[in-house]
């Protein structure tokens, strides 16, 4: 498969298909999104909420959950406000997500299974991370999206003029819902 990707990228360039996608690394809209990793997002969500490339920075992980207050997420979101201009942050979850109800343990289980040692695990756990927790899901979306927002607001290091929403997609109409603070 990656071999036909590059190829692919190959012509893109030589055929100048990029041109179309020119643009700053600022966002136009001053607006950040963090959502989910899901596949049926990748043009959905765009094509949805009328944002074209340059509109927007988004973010992008399992859930579109922020798993740790000094992780990347949370890193990403400050360097677009503080760097790039953003003034606005959508946190946008979706009907059917995968990470909801996902199992800490049987990640676990899997990875044992694909054959990571159970010593690196251990290893992982003592050093102070929950990995339950850390691979486990969520048990709703909305509560998802209100407790992410709500980590956000509250971040000691987050400027307190930047308006922070939520909001649940559905996966395959691409509506989109306000969650009630």
């Amino acid at each position: 498969m990656i071999d036909e990707i590059m190829e692919y990228n190959r012509k893109f360039v030589e055929n100048k298909g990029y041109e179309p996608y020119l643009t700053s690394k600022y966002p136009d809209k001053k607006l950040a999104i963090l959502t989910c990793m899901d596949t049926r997002l990748l043009e959905l969500l765009p094509a949805a909420l009328g944002i074209k490339n340059g509109d927007a920075k988004i973010i992008k992980n399992a859930g579109g959950v922020i798993v740790h207050p000094y992780g990347s997420v949370v890193r990403s979101l400050l360097v677009g406000i503080l760097e790039l201009g953003v003034e606005e942050v959508m946190v946008i979850g979706h009907t059917d997500c995968g990470v909801q109800g996902m199992d800490g343990n049987e990640m676990l289980e899997k990875l044992v299974e694909r054959g990571i040692d159970q010593q690196h695990i251990d290893i992982v756990r003592h050093s102070g991370i929950d990995l339950e927790r850390w691979l486990g899901g969520f048990e709703s979306v909305e509560s998802s999206v209100h407790e992410t927002v709500r980590r956000l607001k509250e971040h000691p290091l987050m400027p307190k003029d930047v308006r922070i929403s939520g909001f649940i997609m559905d996966s395959a109409t691409g509506e989109l819902n306000r969650v009630e603070e």
